[in-house]
């Protein structure tokens, strides 16, 4: 089962191996005949950069499709969100069990994502491999 995650979207900007798409992302209750009313329906404007090997054939003002597996967003999910949150949760845990001083167990905490996510910024190129879009017509 290959679940897909598809947005449509319009090729806004097109470079060396990759397309810029403005997609526009709405929440799931934006098709609502009264949501209007409720106001709980947003949309976003957003824009997705698509790498791929040839550019040939796409064109500024193009509409396309941009889809990711399901399995790209759980990844991104993970890395961005769950493996953060232990980190945090780990270390202010493990600082307010040896020191006992809650202040510096917050600011350690917090202090233990920079290394993070900077170790992300360094693997930035493997990431954009494990967690790519593509673009259907």
């Amino acid at each position: 089962m290959n679940q897909k995650i598809s947005h449509s979207g319009v090729i806004e900007h097109i470079s060396d191996g990759c397309i810029h798409v403005r997609i526009v992302q709405t929440s799931a209750c934006a098709a609502c005949k009264v949501a209007g009313y409720c106001h709980a329906a947003e949309s976003k404007e957003k824009t997705v950069d698509v790498y791929c090997d040839s550019v040939d054939g796409y064109q500024v003002g193009q509409p396309v499709v941009v889809t990711a597996s399901a399995g790209v967003a759980a990844r991104a999910l993970l890395w961005g969100f769950g493996v953060p949150f232990l980190v945090l949760l780990g270390v202010l845990l493990l600082v307010l069990l040896l020191t006992g001083r809650e202040g510096l167990a917050a600011l350690s905490a917090l202090a233990a994502l920079i290394p993070y996510y900077f170790i992300l910024w360094l693997l930035r190129d493997e990431m954009r491999q494990q967690l790519a879009f593509a673009i259907e017509l």
